[in-house]
């Protein structure tokens, strides 16, 4: 056998060997590049589940945006398996959600559903318990006018999503960036 064939073979055997620290490699390879081309992973059903790309720009109205909740809300949600662990206070993972509402606008929150300036959400009807049978708080019935600096957040990609709905507006200091799909698979 040649020098060249014999060197392919030994350097086959040693990949199969080590294939499972090949396969480690080959994806913190892709989870690290995506990270640095500004992509990031949703596999919440909130938003469409795929893969997003960070904007440079202001969050406006119908926007996704990547937002830290705050630190009570967070407890409650990371308590209850709602969101995962990540980077944000309270240790807890940045959800994806849409900016439906902004500062002055009005929201109707009733259990039929949520209206934004007389329109009203699709697939916005508020639960009285999560998927798990438990009791899900929720802001008072009632008209809201978000006010200055915040924004009201729907999940659109599922009628049972924990948003504004239940946890009322959020911030904008909150916001981590604006992002649109690159990929999705809903």
């Amino acid at each position: 056998m040649s020098l060249f064939r014999r060197s392919a073979c030994q350097l086959a055997a040693s990949l199969v060997r080590r294939w499972p620290v090949c396969v480690l490699l080959v994806c913190i390879a892709i989870v690290g590049g995506t990270w640095l081309w500004g992509l990031r992973l949703n596999t919440s059903r909130s938003a469409p589940r795929g893969l997003y790309r960070i904007l440079a720009t202001s969050p406006a109205r119908g926007a996704f945006i990547a937002v830290c909740l705050p630190p009570e809300v967070a407890r409650f949600g990371r308590t209850r398996g709602y969101v995962g662990p990540g980077d944000c206070p309270g240790d807890v993972q940045a959800v994806i959600k849409q900016v439906i509402a902004g500062p002055g606008d009005t929201v109707d929150v009733n259990s039929a559903g949520v209206v934004v300036n007389g329109r009203l959400v699709p697939s916005s009807a508020t639960a009285a318990a999560d998927s798990a049978g438990r009791p899900l708080p929720h802001v008072t019935w009632g008209r809201h006018v978000v006010p200055r600096e915040h924004v009201w957040l729907h999940g659109p990609g599922d009628a049972r999503s924990w948003d504004s709905r239940y946890f009322g507006p959020l911030g904008v200091a909150q916001i981590r960036a604006t992002v649109t799909p690159v990929l999705t698979l809903d």
